[in-house]
């Protein structure tokens, strides 16, 4: 047994703890998954010398609670990943309705920008205040948001509601991952987590489709109405699902939480780094030239600025927004990498399978959304499937290994497609691809809740969301850039006396209109290349998750026996 830990010692986040689970003794590496006394009454070790812990705890949630918050937080993961993508189509609309081409990249970037800027502090907030109600709290912020922009009058009106439902949107993810580690054990969590995970994908790959058909048939302020009956049908199915409280410093007063445990210090520096940083990467190549001043000055400012706050973050130790005993923590680092290469694989899919469909292929927006339905449905049943397997097996890293592997064959693959590439063969491309990204969108997810304890895993699921977020935002600004130069390279190897430019700037959906007749096909082949070189790439980061999922550590996450009196008395 171990001895208890008095009330005074547990004031303070276990943030460096843990046993090595080969020998049982402690080990050289700091790990955040020992459990208090409190939280595990039972403690034994197995015939091997593993730690092993019984999962007594009479407040995990079921039934029809459990049911009720499994479909709030879907709904809710599904429409924060809508946003993102379903204003690509009605931006056209959007333009000539207020006059505004110039204002075209802010209304995504004011989005993404408050949303990866405020997504550290948001785990923070989750770890010292109740789950459900700073949910709830962040997730009206985005339905506001979302008003703002549907009664918009102005583009900068727009712009403000895109701010404000992004920062909104930065605590919806990790707050939904951290709602379903309180509310069920870890033995139950991958087969939960992959619904939510495989089911809101359907958000990003829908988005410009859904977007089209309310632009085209009804107006583009739908586009934000949506969210609003929806986002109800969530705060009411989630209000009244109690849910068990691992806060930590649940004694202290609202005032002294803020005044003292948000690292305001440490947000003040973080927060202008990253917006800096990711304008550096979407203005690049595209509102300025990558040798300019401002794009140089922006990495600059955004590079020393983060420099600091590494430093700053060091001197506060663990009261700091993103403590670094955390970060530093094997299974965190490689599952934050892991899910940064897996998204960045998402993205690329999602992006750049609908340009060859409309280039190569000559369809419509509405025709490519639909041919992206193998991927689709690749995806949730592997996701779905993968939970339960995670959840019998009791392994999570064979899973993600294997995502890798099968998403670098997979774009590999689909690196071969030229325009003439028949339905079957780009379809089960898509069906590989799908069934390697879903084996894997929520293994680094349960990896950390495994390795991390109850107080400190609202944090960790910040980290791994930004991480998410910012590696996304790297691969697909390397993604753009690598297709449009490989493009332009392409049709001036293949059309020497054609302005390549002008095929460029008039859009993969236009392609037919602007070239004609016998230069039409070396047109589609160039196009054909640009994106192999994007699914090259991806096969470069769906390697690299490869390496990275060997970190996340390989742990038992079954339900463990009690132990008997014998083994005790032994």
């Amino acid at each position: 047994m171990t001895t208890p830990i008095s009330k005074t010692e547990r004031s303070e986040p276990n943030l460096i703890s843990g046993d090595d689970e080969k020998t049982g003794s402690r080990s050289d590496t700091p790990t955040l998954n020992e459990p208090t006394q409190d939280e595990k009454p039972e403690k034994s070790e197995d015939g091997d010398g593993e730690v092993t812990t019984e999962e007594e705890e009479t407040e995990w949630i079921s039934g029809w609670k459990l049911a009720s918050m499994m479909i709030s937080l879907t709904l809710a993961a599904f429409l924060m990943l809508l946003d993102m993508s379903i204003i690509s189509t009605a931006v056209p609309r959007i333009t000539s309705d207020f006059h505004s081409l110039p204002d075209i990249g802010w209304y995504a970037s004011a989005y993404n920008l408050a949303s990866a800027a405020l997504q550290p502090l948001t785990g923070k907030i989750y770890m010292y205040f109740n789950t459900r109600w700073t949910f709830l709290a962040l997730f009206f912020v985005f339905e506001v948001g979302s008003l703002i922009c549907g009664v918009a009058q102005s583009s900068t009106m727009l712009i403000i509601g895109r701010a404000v439902a992004g920062i909104g949107s930065s605590g919806i993810q990790n707050g939904a991952l951290t709602m379903i580690a309180k509310a069920v054990p870890i033995h139950r969590r991958p087969s939960l987590v992959g619904i939510i995970m495989g089911f809101a994908q359907l958000g990003i790959i829908s988005g410009p489709l859904v977007g089209g058909a309310f632009t085209e048939y009804s107006t583009w302020r739908w586009c934000f109405y949506i969210n609003l009956p929806i986002g109800a049908i969530c705060a009411v199915l989630i209000l009244f699902v109690h849910m068990p409280d691992h806060r930590a410093n649940r004694d202290e007063s609202a005032m002294q939480i803020l005044k003292t445990k948000l690292d305001w210090t440490g947000f003040v520096l973080f927060c202008p780094s990253i917006v800096m940083l990711l304008l550096a990467l979407q203005w690049g190549g595209l509102e300025y030239p990558w040798d300019s001043a401002t794009v140089i000055g922006l990495f600059c400012g955004g590079g020393v600025l983060f420099i600091i706050f590494g430093y700053w973050e060091h001197r506060v130790g663990s009261e700091a927004m993103i403590p670094l005993p955390i970060v530093r923590t094997r299974e965190v680092w490689a599952s934050c990498l892991s899910q940064s290469f897996l998204f960045s694989t998402v993205m690329v899919a999602s992006y750049y399978f609908p340009v060859y469909f409309q280039s190569a292929k000559n369809a419509s927006p509405f025709t490519s959304g639909v041919n992206l339905l193998p991927s689709i449905l690749s995806v949730i049943f592997a996701a779905v499937a993968s939970g339960a397997l995670a959840q019998r097996v009791g392994y999570y890293l064979p899973f993600a290994t294997a995502s890798g592997v099968l998403s670098s064959i997979g774009f590999g693959l689909a690196s071969s497609m030229g325009p003439y590439a028949s339905t079957a063969t780009w379809a089960g491309y898509q069906i590989l691809l799908g069934l390697g990204r879903g084996l894997g969108l929520q293994m680094p997810i349960i990896a950390i809740q495994a390795n991390t304890s109850a107080d400190v895993t609202p944090i960790a699921m910040a980290i791994l969301t930004f991480s998410q977020t910012f590696g996304s935002a790297i691969f697909i600004t390397a993604a753009n850039v690598i297709f449009t130069h490989e493009l332009r390279n392409e049709l001036v190897r293949r059309l020497p006396d054609i302005n390549a430019d002008m095929i460029i700037d008039a859009g993969a959906g236009a392609v037919s209109e602007v070239v004609s007749g016998a230069d039409l096909p070396q047109v589609l082949w160039s196009y054909s290349r640009g994106v192999r070189a994007t699914f090259l790439l991806a096969v470069g980061t769906s390697c690299a998750m490869v390496l990275t999922s060997f970190g996340m550590g390989w742990k038992d996450i079954r339900k463990k026996p009690a132990p008997s009196p014998v083994s005790d008395e032994a």
